[in-house]
């Protein structure tokens, strides 16, 4: 049984750990009310705008100026993957190497596979695994703009274009709420019209020519959705912590609570003991 001193030095740590973790809780319930306003503000645009862009690369796909649509056989394939700097968030960062890791053994096992990662955790990881990491940019974090974001978006669409890549997946949590987090693994490129989307081609007049459109939509659309996507995962990353770190402080309450019945327990045990021995030694010399 550990002696008093030792329970105590216990009883000290957990409180200490408890105050770290309520102090991390409330620094990303801080920052998450501002990611997730500029998350939910940009998703609308988005979407309408990744709407329009997909009914327009539709109606071209059999023209030479859509590139971004050309589809070709699949035998080189990046994966893009938006994880954090920081860890202390649950499963944020190992959902999404997991999820990384099973499309590239699993769903395109047969492929040339590539990792262009987004936030330290990944990076690590897949460096230290052998896996072929064409780039890193953990510093985006320091501070995401659409303008540092739209350079990783032109150096992705440059590569597709050149067909060094036959199609490329991101891979990200979606924000939901605080607790809850989607694991996307989102076709980026070819331009692809999703399922459960139907084309709808109206009868109208372009002006410019709908290829002059395609030219300025397209990169703009691809740009805003990477950009979405780091601002889901960011605001992701905050709920995450904030609940992880909501459990963690509950968790060492209790067991605080645990320890300080232990203490008094064999606090109690310890003076019975010299209780005992003082009554045991008078009965000695009464005798």
């Amino acid at each position: 049984m550990a002696n008093l001193k030792e329970i105590r030095n216990r009883i000290s740590s957990v409180e200490s750990t408890m105050q770290i973790t309520s102090a991390m809780k409330m620094v990303s319930a801080a920052k998450l009310k501002k990611a997730q306003d500029a998350i939910i503000q940009l998703r609308p645009y988005a979407n309408k705008l990744t709407e329009i862009l997909v009914n327009i690369s539709e109606s071209l796909d059999n023209s030479e100026e859509n590139l971004f649509s050309t589809k070709r056989e699949v035998k080189n394939i990046l994966f893009v993957t938006v994880t954090s700097n920081r860890g202390l968030c649950g499963g944020f960062n190992s959902n999404i190497i997991k999820r990384t890791i099973s499309l590239i053994t699993e769903d395109y096992k047969n492929c040339n596979s590539s990792i262009i990662s987004i936030g330290k955790k990944s990076s690590e990881y897949f460096s230290k695994n052998d896996f072929n990491v064409v780039s890193t940019h953990d510093d985006l974090y320091n501070e995401i703009t659409f303008e540092g974001v739209s350079k990783i978006a032109e150096g992705i669409m440059n590569v597709f274009t050149d067909a060094k890549y036959d199609k490329v997946i991101l891979v990200y949590n979606q924000f939901k709420n605080a607790a809850t987090q989607i694991i996307m693994n989102e076709n980026y490129l070819p331009v692809e019209t999703p399922e459960n989307q139907t084309t709808i081609i109206g009868d109208y007049i372009f002006e410019p020519s709908k290829e002059e459109i395609v030219q300025e939509l397209i990169p703009k659309s691809l740009k805003t959705q990477l950009f979405k996507a780091i601002l889901d995962s960011y605001a992701s990353e905050h709920g995450a912590r904030m609940t992880a770190m909501h459990k963690a402080t509950d968790n060492a309450n209790d067991l605080k609570d645990d320890l300080t019945l232990f203490y008094n327990k064999a606090r109690q045990a310890a003076i019975t003991s010299e209780i005992l021995e003082i009554v045991g030694g008078a009965e000695a010399l009464n005798g």
